[in-house]
């Protein structure tokens, strides 16, 4: 089962939130919330949140927090804003201030016999539509000679009676 959690237009630099998502990707989503606030970097709180509203998400669904874990973390780029400074001469020096789309996608674990028997009739099942396909091409009418191999044929034959003729 998945669990989705969008914050949508965070105002911060996808490069930023992406370096603290790499830290907890591999972490258990409770154990991430837990450890982000001592990062040490602005760009954990909003993280935190979406992880945190996964959390909450999985729990709506009846889905116990020990059971999860993290899909995926994307930290995509949103809209930028175009501002910039004024310098001297009248110039103008542009620069811009990033947004970004944080998705967290939570899915329940799966216990090692489950995930063993599921393999082994994926398997089974591959088998059977190979076997399948195998005895529908024998079931299918036989070969019969090419075009090209008639028509040859035919000149041959023809061929062998103008040399009796003459």
């Amino acid at each position: 089962m998945e669990i989705k959690a969008i914050q949508k237009f965070v105002r911060m630099s996808p490069r930023k939130l992406r370096l603290v998502a790499s830290l907890v990707n591999k972490l258990p989503p409770t154990k991430a919330v837990e450890t982000l606030p001592h990062t040490g970097k602005r760009a954990a709180e909003p993280l935190a949140k979406v992880i945190q509203s996964a959390i909450s998400n999985a729990k709506n669904k009846g889905v116990s927090e020990s059971d999860l874990v993290f899909k995926e973390i994307q930290i995509n780029d949103g809209p930028r804003l175009k501002r910039g400074r004024p310098v001297g001469h009248g110039r103008f020096h542009p620069y811009k201030k990033r947004m970004s789309h944080i998705r967290v996608v939570l899915m329940t674990k799966e216990p090692e016999a489950i995930k063993e028997a599921r393999k082994k009739i994926e398997k089974k099942a591959e088998i059977e539509k190979e076997k399948e396909k195998i005895e529908l091409k024998s079931k299918s009418e036989p070969k019969k000679p090419k075009k090209g191999v008639k028509i040859l044929k035919k000149l041959a034959g023809k061929i062998t009676k103008r040399k009796e003729e003459n």
